[in-house]
């Protein structure tokens, strides 16, 4: 072999090699892609099962409602219930906007045989107590024949009581705590404190009584009087709509207004309530169905969210500051 054909056998030697080294670096990239894309596959696939799972979440969560009223037993006659629990207020679970819808469409349904309302509160807003109050009579006049008891659980004291009183009749358990018909307003008062302390209050008002009960000001008599006068106003307002509610059935003492309260079996005494019974009981013998359908509006997930991220710390301190209800 020739100096030159030995040349030329090593060039071609060195470009095969050369070739075989790019492809091993093409097959590297090229089986790396595919793996990449598997994996983007997979992540792709995961990431829509897990969207289709939240979707199937959200409108199982908002048909709730509906199913639970189909396996309650919708269709059917039935006794509707409503539940008044907690504290009664507009921006709780409780609140006058929620209890009338249900009572509507309770007394709305062909197939509502009685309503119940299961009261377990102790009390709150007088507005709303008034507002559900004034439903409860509402419906008595559009569907008269359509009974409305309120079963009480725990307590039944102040605004819960309102809304009781306007039913038909109540029913408790002999332990129950019922009454408590009186309005308070509470507050705070840190005028020394800040003395003590060294701190001077800085005030500005438009209007001689903007700063009414103001917790850093000394106490005004005149706006303390007027507040007592709006107090016994609205205490008026409670004893009236009970005294209705109840009419003759009421053995009235000298304290059954000044906000006492007492257990069911006192209370069956006094005429505060009518008798002994739970919803079941009460659902059988006085309505005359054992299929019970629950009418309560419930707030969804959703909005339960919202509200708590809505919520306002201003909102909150002045209603620990500045509390007025009927508990």
């Amino acid at each position: 072999m020739t100096e030159d054909e030995d040349l030329n056998q090593h060039v071609n030697l060195e470009k095969e090699n050369h070739g075989s080294w790019e492809r091993d670096i093409l097959e590297k990239v090229a089986l790396a892609a595919v793996v990449e894309q598997r994996r983007t596959r997979r992540w792709n696939n995961f990431f829509k099962s897990l969207m289709f799972l939240y979707l199937i979440g959200i409108l199982t969560v908002m048909a709730y409602p509906l199913m639970d009223k189909e396996l309650s037993g919708g269709g059917k006659p039935h006794t509707a219930i409503i539940d008044i629990l907690g504290v009664i207020a507009d921006q709780e679970e409780a609140n006058a906007e929620d209890i009338i819808k249900g009572l509507r469409a309770a007394a709305k349904d062909k197939q509502t045989k009685g309503i119940i309302l299961n009261i377990n509160s102790p009390g709150g807003s007088p507005v709303q107590s008034a507002y559900i109050y004034d439903e409860i009579r509402a419906i008595k006049v559009k569907y008269p024949e359509l009974p409305i008891y309120s079963v009480v659980g725990d307590i039944c004291a102040s605004g819960g009581y309102y809304i009781a009183s306007a039913s038909d009749k109540i029913f408790v358990n002999p332990a129950s705590i019922i009454g408590s018909i009186g309005v308070i307003m509470n507050g705070f008062g840190f005028v020394d404190v800040l003395e003590k302390v060294g701190v001077e209050r800085r005030l500005l008002t438009a209007g001689a009584h903007k700063a009414m009960l103001d917790p850093f000001s000394p106490s005004n008599e005149a706006e303390t009087a007027h507040m007592q006068a709006l107090l016994d106003e609205v205490h008026q307002q409670f004893i009236d709509a009970v005294r209705k509610g109840r009419g003759d059935r009421l053995k009235e003492t000298e304290n059954m207004f000044s906000g006492l309260v007492w257990t069911g079996a006192k209370g069956v005494k006094l005429g505060l309530a009518d008798g002994f019974g739970s919803i079941d009981s009460i659902a059988n013998k006085e309505i005359g169905t054992d299929k019970k359908l629950n009418f309560t509006i419930r707030k969804q997930f959703l909005d339960e969210l919202i509200g708590e991220l809505g919520a306002s710390f201003a909102h909150e301190f002045n209603a620990k500051l500045f509390n007025f209800s009927l508990r």
